[in-house]
């Protein structure tokens, strides 16, 4: 643990969302900040509450009560198909080519049509109401938001995968999860992922560092193993 006190945080976030394409886990099987608490803003998405399960969020439970997720799972059907199926000024690019940059994936943001579907998937905020209150485990990289003079975090965000370039674009919104761990815990090495439990919540968290869509009040943090 003593090798991360070492390290330098706001450059570490940095190389993790800028390094190699590709890097993903799959789901089958005060205090210094990055960003201030003034900068991150919470507002309530429209939920069905009819279908949501309503777990609290600081209700504790055993392992054994967290479901395994994919991160599939929370994106609605309509975003998942834009994004199955990309349209052909991106599948005709070749992997790995000059044009496979995430320079290339920003100039197509802003010069494809707004109607472009895969181009809103990719910034869409839209969730799966169902899944406001339920207890889930999902694998995950850590992006630390905040943290202590001993570097224990105490929030950050849960991405897929890091890396990004034109067939691997940053996560959106509804891939990225917001979590809370007032408690702490420290990291050995960013790049390692983890499986992540708790209560989901669907609210929108705003920073300058990213855009998520959901919430988790984390319960256990353990080694990735599928």
């Amino acid at each position: 643990m003593g090798n991360i006190r070492q390290l330098n945080f706001g450059l570490l976030v940095t190389l993790l969302l800028l390094s190699v394409c590709g890097n993903a886990v799959s789901a089958k099987t005060g205090s210094d900040t990055l960003n201030s608490k003034d900068t991150i803003q919470e507002a309530s998405l429209k939920l069905d509450q009819k279908e949501a399960a309503h777990i609290k969020p600081e209700t504790k439970l055993p392992k054994s009560a967290f479901k395994i997720i994919e991160w599939t799972d929370l994106i609605p059907k309509e975003d998942l198909d834009a994004l199955l199926n990309p349209p052909s000024y991106i599948s005709d690019i070749e992997d790995g080519s000059a044009e496979d940059q995430i320079s290339s994936q920003i100039q197509n943001t802003v010069t494809e049509a707004s109607d472009d579907r895969y181009q809103q998937a990719l910034v869409s905020t839209s969730v799966v109401s169902e899944m406001n209150g339920q207890a889930i485990k999902i694998p995950g990289f850590i992006v630390p938001l905040e943290f202590d003079d001993g570097q224990t975090i105490t929030q950050f965000f849960l991405v897929p995968f890091f890396g990004a370039c034109i067939h691997v674009p940053p996560p959106p919104p509804n891939q990225i999860i917001f979590v809370n761990f007032p408690e702490g815990f420290q990291l050995e090495a960013l790049y390692d992922p983890f499986w992540v439990s708790g209560i989901l919540t669907t609210s929108l968290i705003q920073n300058e560092l990213a855009t998520a869509t959901y919430t988790l009040r984390m319960q256990y943090l353990e080694d990735y193993k599928e």
